[in-house]
């Protein structure tokens, strides 16, 4: 396959589950915007349902996903307290048997993590290079933390056996939209099952300064899986 054909094919799987995706979007409801690929092309399939007459607001998990809902045309709002929404559409970067994910190479995970916990649904859009048999598989676990902590939250990783590499841009420290930065944590080994993740996260939690993990555990309601041929195979919690 040529690289435009590969891109055309790539393109094709994406507006098929983001076209999924949207059909679970009803009027008058609030709607989270997840961060990264994904995510957009079903913020782009969102915009043309609002200009065809849907009345949504969304609430965005990174400052791109927001640049790019204003663009189209998407209401944006806030979390208010009276405020519930309906789901939340976003990526993932693994997606295990048990439907617990791994999510925040793109650095937005604490708004993900967010705007997930004040939805009623949580729908993961993905390829299936990102079905794994085991977390870890394929990449790093991000962890975001406050910078003044830097030194501690390093040693307590190494500790944890983990390789913490500080994730960069251009050179430069990454900050994400918090003004934090991101350790991409590489394992030892990939994580055993479900009770193995959990066991990580709360290591991970206790750590003094860290801000969130990357780690999705039985967030996600369902997982849409998007092929180059247009056929999306969905993933339901409880029945892979």
């Amino acid at each position: 396959m040529t690289p435009a054909a590969s891109s055309n094919a790539d393109a094709a799987a994406l507006q098929a589950i983001a076209a999924r995706a949207v059909a679970l979007v009803e009027d008058g409801v609030t709607v989270g915007l997840g961060s990264g690929r994904a995510a957009s092309a079903f913020i782009e399939a969102l915009g043309a349902r609002v200009r065809a007459g849907l009345r949504v607001r969304g609430v965005a998990t990174s400052e791109a996903s927001a640049a790019l809902a204003r663009r189209l045309g998407i209401p944006l709002t806030g979390i208010e307290e009276d405020v519930e929404l309906a789901l939340t559409v976003d990526g993932a970067d693994e997606v295990a048997p048990n439907l617990d994910v791994v999510k925040g190479r793109g650095g937005a995970l604490v708004r993900e993590r967010i705007v997930a916990a004040a939805s009623r649904r949580q729908v993961i859009l993905v390829g299936p290079d990102k079905l794994v048999t085991r977390l870890g598989e394929r990449g790093t676990v991000p962890v975001e933390y406050v910078p003044m902590a830097e030194g501690l939250v390093l040693r307590r990783l190494k500790a944890l056996g983990l390789r913490p590499e500080l994730r960069t841009a251009a050179g430069t420290p990454f900050v994400s939209d918090n003004g934090n930065r991101i350790f991409d944590c590489h394992l030892p080994a990939p994580l055993l099952d479900g009770h193995a993740a959990r066991a990580l996260e709360a290591d991970l939690h206790a750590i003094a300064g860290v801000v969130d993990t990357g780690l999705f555990l039985g967030t996600a309601e369902r997982v849409l899986v998007g092929h180059r041929d247009g056929k999306v195979d969905e993933l339901t919690r409880g029945t892979t």
